[in-house]
């Protein structure tokens, strides 16, 4: 048996996306500047795809913007918001500490470049608190950042209270809503959200694309200069193929979305339900307020890598954390964050499941892992000092 559990790092493309990229490959392959017929015909899929994603969110097609996905969009965001502070003399920036990377290296340069960022802690049930945001906000503060869903422990913010915080302060609100797209219900305008970047393929597009809404009135900053394509914001010619297939992906997630939620969250809650009985572990982040297919746990007295090369041998594919730093021996930024220390932080596991998950599969899954961390707590040195009570148990 195989299980593909790792749907918060990247999702399988749908059979409807996937035709419908292979068929603009094949037939809508000119330049959409072209003015040719060929060039015409791939402009008007290119924004009938731009007007199918609005309408998702609740959007005017003209505030779609295509990337090459999340992280781009994030950057382009924050630096644009950054750019309109700094011409208003305002150059204070409030996040989070647990943000994507593609969030937190965008402000760590902007400090390089003068900006003031405060990071807001996401406490141990992993959610940011609307009133330490708003008490947070200076006459300077020129943005607010908070992701909608977080990448790893699945916890869902108060996104429209947030952003209502945000509108009546003048201040922009940007929201990295790629992991909660297409899993989520999002409107825009009802959320009061400025600047808002996604991804593709979490929701079962391709790789490689995304957008950034971008509220009409907010002036954005070019990444690329070159060309004028994406009304001279995005200097690169549009990638058509990948934009319909983002399309088709997002239209088909949010029309199956509420029939898939609840019982891929009735499986989600057995898992939980099934691993919070293996002996001192822990769920991270709250246990209602996550994403339908979000499992995040740590078990005290192992190390993550060995857990997931393991599983893997036994046919489930997972990870510890974030996709984007998979390559880093340092534990989880994350769960840092909420609290839990480097040794627990290290012994992390995220199982991030599908639509189509079955109660067979979340069953082996349980069991498997509950055999493996018995295994590799069997000639773990750190937990046989807990367990002779040399060293205290944390969880």
């Amino acid at each position: 048996m195989m299980i593909y559990a790792d749907n918060a790092a990247t999702t399988p493309m749908s059979p409807a996306a996937l035709a419908t990229m292979v068929r603009c490959l094949e037939q809508q392959y000119g330049n959409p500047s072209s003015l040719y017929e060929l060039g015409q015909r791939a402009r008007e899929v290119l924004e009938q795809a731009r007007q199918e994603i609005a309408a998702v969110i609740g959007a005017d097609p003209r505030e779609i913007l295509f990337t090459s996905g999340g992280s781009e969009a994030d950057n382009q965001a924050i630096r644009s918001a950054a750019e309109l502070g700094k011409k208003a003399g305002k150059r204070h920036i409030v996040s989070t500490a647990f943000e994507h990377h593609a969030v937190l290296h965008t402000l760590k340069r902007l400090e390089s470049e003068g900006f003031e960022v405060t990071l807001l802690d996401v406490h141990t049930d992993g959610l940011v608190r609307p009133e330490e945001v708003e008490a947070a906000l200076r006459d300077d503060t020129c943005l607010v950042t908070v992701m909608f869903a977080n990448n790893e422990i699945g916890t869902i913010q108060p996104i429209r209270e947030i952003g209502r915080i945000c509108r009546e302060h003048g201040v922009l609100f940007h929201t990295d809503a790629v992991q909660a797209m297409g899993h989520l219900p999002i409107d825009v305008k009802a959320d009061n959200i400025d600047l808002l970047s996604a991804s593709a393929h979490k929701f079962h597009g391709p790789k490689g694309i995304g957008f950034l809404y971008a509220r009409k009135g907010v002036k954005l900053t070019n990444l690329i200069e070159g060309g004028a394509q994406e009304r001279g914001k995005r200097a690169v010619t549009e990638n058509t193929p990948a934009v319909a297939a983002m399309a088709v992906a997002l239209t088909e997630a949010a029309a199956h979305r509420e029939q898939n939620a609840a019982p891929q969250s009735a499986l989600r809650d057995r898992l939980i339900a099934g691993l919070s009985k293996i002996p001192h572990s822990a769920l991270n982040g709250d246990a209602e307020k996550r994403l339908p297919g979000n499992v995040n746990f740590c078990f005290e007295g192992i190390e993550g890598e060995s857990l997931l090369l393991l599983l893997d041998d036994r046919g489930i594919c997972a990870s510890s954390g974030s996709a984007c730093t998979s390559g880093s021996l340092d534990p989880s930024h994350v769960l840092l964050a909420i609290g839990r220390v480097h040794d627990v932080a290290h012994g992390s596991l995220r199982l991030s499941l599908g639509e189509d998950i079955t109660e067979e599969q979340v069953d082996y899954i349980i069991r498997n892992v509950t055999e493996v961390v018995e295994y590799l707590r069997g000639f773990s040195p750190v937990w046989r000092d807990l367990m002779s009570g040399k060293t205290p148990f944390i969880l």
